[in-house]
């Protein structure tokens, strides 16, 4: 049976960009690895597992998916509790598991998109309750829970990029101005004072190596060491100039061959890119996550209905945030955070879970018609909006 979508509204600009994006990764990660072919490889694998995942994603009514938000949640929960007991620890960091048959996993990844699903459901459920105190505190302590988890690991970026991620679906489902002045109210005095402290090492729950970076990149003077990796990333990016110096570059001044950059493959991908085809592909890269996001908020805006519309925005909002913030990073704009650049960084675990992300939205933009919203059980939010901000 042949799903009655609008297949004339397929997304194709998005579903182009995201291929662009792979494309110029899988270049960026061969040319990253000096060409070794087991990393690539493992790439492309993931590039097709994850492509795969969007195809069906894309066909499956997303309605489907929301039914089973709640054991997606408790089973991504569950994940990050085994990396807390199970885990690999690499670079200081506990972040991976190893699953029989399977291999090396990071379980945070696909704990953003399990995440995303579940407050969507649970916004799109409880629309007309949403700002209500006691949902808003039920909110808050079940996605505390994995966050918890993400932060112990230790995986601050990661815990930032989900919140935020979080906080715009809550705004899209209809938060009250009224509680976004009162977080803004509360949480700019908290954010000065963790300022203060942190300047006098007085955070107890940051890692050594966390405040060490952030005060590298408050006071770079006074820790040249710890900001090498961003200057030397800032340097290869300049040094690409307008047409960068060609793929697969070996000279010893490059990145990768003077190893001046210890993880060019996944964190600092973008200075490879910089380097090797200079402004004018950064502009390219930066153009395609242009276009990945605004399709994201269009198809969210032209939803009938709360599930979809927040589901969308949870996506396009971890997108956008985290390849800024690996962009930000590279250029020097940002501490050093270890966030990958989506689709492009080395990384099977971020291919599947974005790959996956992408196929929830499009199959919400080709979810034209009413009868379908119906049909899954999630009648239409006839205002297109979500509960009457106040």
């Amino acid at each position: 049976m042949i799903l009655p979508y609008h297949y004339k509204s397929f997304a194709f600009p998005l579903f182009f960009a995201v291929l662009g994006l792979n494309a110029i990764g899988l270049m960026a990660v061969y040319s990253a690895s000096n060409q070794d072919m087991a990393i690539v490889g493992r790439q492309m694998v993931g590039a097709c597992i994850g492509f795969s995942a969007m195809a069906v994603l894309c066909l499956l009514p997303h309605q489907k998916i929301l039914r089973y938000a709640v054991p997606i949640f408790a089973a991504c929960c569950v994940l990050l509790l085994l990396v807390d007991v199970y885990g690999k620890i690499v670079g200081g960091a506990k972040r991976w598991i190893v699953l029989p048959g399977i291999g090396q996993v990071q379980p945070s990844e696909f704990a953003k998109i399990g995440i995303v699903i579940f407050a969507a459901w649970l916004l799109g459920k409880n629309r007309e309750e949403i700002n209500q105190p006691r949902f808003l505190l039920i909110f808050a302590a079940l996605f505390a829970i994995p966050l918890s988890l993400i932060f112990s690991e230790p995986d601050l970026s990661t815990t930032i990029v989900v919140t935020i991620a979080i906080a715009a679906m809550l705004f899209v489902a209809g938060l009250s101005y009224r509680w976004i002045g009162l977080a803004f109210g509360i949480g700019i005095p908290v954010a000065l004072i963790s300022a203060v402290l942190l300047r006098n090492g007085m955070i107890p729950f940051l890692e050594d190596y966390q405040v060490r970076r952030i005060q590298a990149f408050l006071h770079p003077s006074q820790y040249a060491d710890a900001n090498w990796q961003q200057n030397n990333s800032i340097m290869a990016i300049g040094s690409g100039q307008l047409f960068g110096k060609g793929l697969n570059n070996n000279t010893l001044a490059s990145v990768k061959s003077g190893n001046f950059l210890a993880e060019e493959q996944t964190d600092f991908i973008f200075a490879v890119i910089g380097e090797e085809l200079g402004f004018l592909g950064c502009l390219l890269v930066i153009a395609l996550y242009a276009v990945v996001v605004y399709q994201c908020f269009y198809i969210a805006g032209k939803c009938k209905s709360t599930e979809g519309r927040v589901l969308c925005t949870g996506i396009g909002a971890l997108i956008a945030f985290q390849g800024f913030s690996n962009i930000a990073v590279a250029t020097g704009i940002f501490p050093n955070t270890g966030l990958t650049l989506p689709f492009v960084s080395y990384g099977v675990s971020s291919l599947l879970s974005f790959y996956s992300g992408i196929g929830l939205v499009l199959n919400v933009g080709l979810q034209r018609t009413d009868h379908l919203v119906r049909d899954y059980g999630f009648p239409e939010n006839n205002s297109g909006r979500g509960t009457l901000r106040r």
